[in-house]
């Protein structure tokens, strides 16, 4: 009789063992990291350019946020924090997902309907879902999770649709001003302006394209007394031939320039190379794996950054294509030394202000509210490209160095440097404000 009063309750603990709910595996960091670095591949591909790249970014960020925003509590939702932001609906009915799963699958069904070349991420979805089901999925959850992440994604599509990028196509086509201090095309490929209404779009969080506009640059002169005379031959004293090997590997580590091409014979050939942009989204997944940060708040850094990225871009592209200003290698060539060459290639739009200086600014601040202004690390992120890391002792270091490498790279002059990094630290600290809680509905 002992011994079967003693079975009872045994079984009974079976019973419940086995009937208890099977715990779903659980995602990482490193997940929503291969979707970016993913994205970076296909416009690598694409030969994306930097701001339009930074907006291929948020827009997939801002799906996966979604979708985290409705099932973890510490996350809150854009509504009332981002510009024109929409009223996120969620399938209510739908049952049996994992927000985690369906957070990632929204990033590749987003990015997989913006970029040209999108297909590709179809390919690495599927690599992913078989991923998934090799460690515990089951078709059904994953099904109930992709519907889950379609019907966000849908939502998100809509709401980039609608911030005016597919309206620039109808714009007229750029015109060069032709006046002597104004920006012209520059050598080998002397490729058209990019993106020069890219500050018409829709903003995420500045209240307009304009709302940190920087000091004007030093006025053009060609008299040898003037300020810009000056800032000219301080460029062609202190950058190409004259430069000590640090100061070239500096700016060779920044570069970032997917339009870099080089002769080859009668040819030119591109060069593949990462924008600015997704250089800094690349050290925030080395940040977000060092810091060992949760499923959640990788989602919520990652948009963040995006977000200022795009914003970055906006502002600075406003006031590039408002100054139109010359770049180095035209004024030296024209006024000073006419076989003068840069350490680097010379992107193809305005110099005014400088754009790394920017983006770079405010991604750095960016991280540096989420984890920290002494956050040691190594920067591989080129290094199948060719280029070797380099250590870092804090977000704002790399920033710096990333700015005053365009000055070594014979690509820019120093006031739009300087006025760079004051524009991206309104940028960085306007959206941390923003996503820190400070909402209007």
């Amino acid at each position: 009789m002992k011994k079967l009063l003693m079975l009872i309750p045994a079984c009974g603990l079976f019973a419940m063992i086995s009937c208890s709910p099977k715990k779903q595996p659980e995602l990482t960091n490193q997940d929503v990291s291969k979707v970016v670095g993913h994205m970076t591949s296909v416009m690598i591909h694409d030969v994306t350019n930097p701001p339009l790249a930074a907006r291929f970014f948020a827009y997939t960020c801002l799906a996966g946020y979604e979708v985290v925003a409705e099932n973890d509590k510490q996350t809150h939702s854009m509504r009332g924090v981002l510009n024109q932001y929409p009223d996120i609906k969620h399938p209510k009915q739908n049952t049996g997902y994992n927000y985690q799963l369906s957070a990632v699958l929204a990033m590749f069904e987003t990015s997989a309907r913006l970029l040209p070349s999108g297909t590709l991420m179809l390919g690495y979805e599927s690599s992913f879902i078989d991923s998934c089901k090799n460690i515990g999925f089951s078709s059904e959850v994953i099904d109930s999770s992709k519907s889950y992440a379609k019907t966000i994604s849908k939502q998100i599509l809509a709401y980039a649709r609608a911030d005016g990028y597919r309206k620039i196509s109808n714009y007229p086509r750029y015109k060069l001003k032709q006046t002597p201090g104004s920006w012209d095309l520059t050598p080998p490929a002397y490729m058209l302006p990019v993106e020069p209404y890219f500050n018409t779009i829709r903003p995420m969080t500045l209240d307009s394209a304009a709302q940190f506009v920087p000091d004007a640059p030093i006025p053009f002169s060609t008299d040898k007394n003037s300020a810009f005379y000056k800032y000219l031959q301080m460029s062609y004293a202190k950058s190409g031939n004259a430069l000590k090997q640090e100061e070239k590997d500096i700016a060779n580590f920044w570069d970032c320039n997917p339009f870099a091409v080089q002769n080859d014979g009668h040819m030119l050939i591109g060069l593949k190379k990462i924008s600015p942009g997704a250089h800094w989204m690349g050290i925030t997944a080395i940040a977000c794996k060092q810091a060992k940060t949760g499923f959640s708040k990788t989602v919520q850094i990652n948009t963040a950054v995006a977000i200022g990225l795009l914003d970055g871009f906006i502002c600075c592209w406003e006031d590039k294509y408002r100054t139109n200003r010359i770049r180095p290698e035209t004024a030296i060539r024209r006024y000073i030394d006419p076989h003068w060459k840069p350490l680097l290639q010379t992107p193809p739009f305005p110099e005014y202000i400088s754009g790394h200086s920017v983006v770079s600014t405010t991604a750095a601040v960016i991280l540096t509210h989420y984890l920290g202004d002494k956050f040691k690390y190594t920067d591989d992120v080129e290094v199948n490209y060719g280029i070797p890391p380099r250590h870092f002792n804090s977000f704002k270091q790399a920033a710096k160095e990333a700015a005053i490498s365009r000055f070594w790279g014979g690509i820019h002059f120093m006031d739009a440097i300087d006025n760079g990094i004051i524009q991206g630290n309104k940028v960085g600290n306007l959206v941390v404000a923003k996503m820190s809680g400070q909402r209007k509905l």
